[in-house]
């Protein structure tokens, strides 16, 4: 049976009901809905709140490579993570000569010595080469890497100028890939299209 009290009857009737009185079926159907619909709403609370942490930082978007000489011996290691500044690359190196070396993002995704095959500087907006170029920058320029003498450095880059997401012009999962490159000398930070960089001593596909 359906019932309801005594207020709610005397609201809904518009005179002094009884206690407990039996209340016609079409009500109880419309309160039965009522509480049917309020159960939906709170599953839908429970669902949005899950998809909140599903699409926190546990679950952001990630990438890295593995950086190889010439001679295919593992040189570094890179982790990539997507920040809402651009992308934090994390390196790692071991067994890099010292000194000071250009360090950019290539716009294929190829590491066959001498590493020509990565292409030219990631660069989807066509600038000019330099982080001091006036025309610049590629979206592939970065600060150049100062590897002490013992051939080790760990440092964390942030490449404001790319991303993860896959389907933006800009993105490092492009049609082509994208790799990371150790050049053998130092970026000038001006000279286009390469920063009289050099060689390239070791390369590494984003994956």
């Amino acid at each position: 049976m359906c019932y309801v009290n005594a207020p709610y009857l005397l609201a809904l009737r518009g005179r002094d009901p009884l206690p407990g009185a039996k209340v016609m079926p079409s009500l109880c159907a419309t309160l039965e809905h009522v509480k049917l619909q309020g159960a939906a709403m709170r599953l839908l609370a429970v669902i949005a709140f899950a998809l909140a942490i599903a699409s926190g930082p546990a679950f952001a978007q990630t990438g890295k490579a593995t950086l190889k000489n010439a001679e295919g011996k593992e040189v570094g290691t890179a982790e990539l993570s997507q920040l809402p500044a651009g992308v934090l690359i994390k390196l790692s190196l071991k067994g890099v000569p010292a000194g000071e070396h250009a360090f950019h993002v290539h716009q294929t995704g190829k590491c066959e010595p001498p590493f020509t095959s990565a292409g030219g500087h990631f660069n989807p907006d066509a600038k000019k080469h330099g982080l001091m170029a006036k025309d610049g920058h590629h979206a592939g320029d970065m600060p150049n890497l100062h590897i002490p003498s013992d051939g080790a450095l760990s440092v964390e880059v942030v490449n404001a100028s790319v991303t993860l997401d896959k389907g933006k012009p800009n993105s490092l999962y492009g049609p082509n890939g994208t790799a990371l490159i150790i050049h053998a000398g130092k970026d000038d930070y001006k000279s286009d299209p390469t920063g009289e960089a050099g060689g390239r001593i070791a390369c590494g596909v984003i994956e």
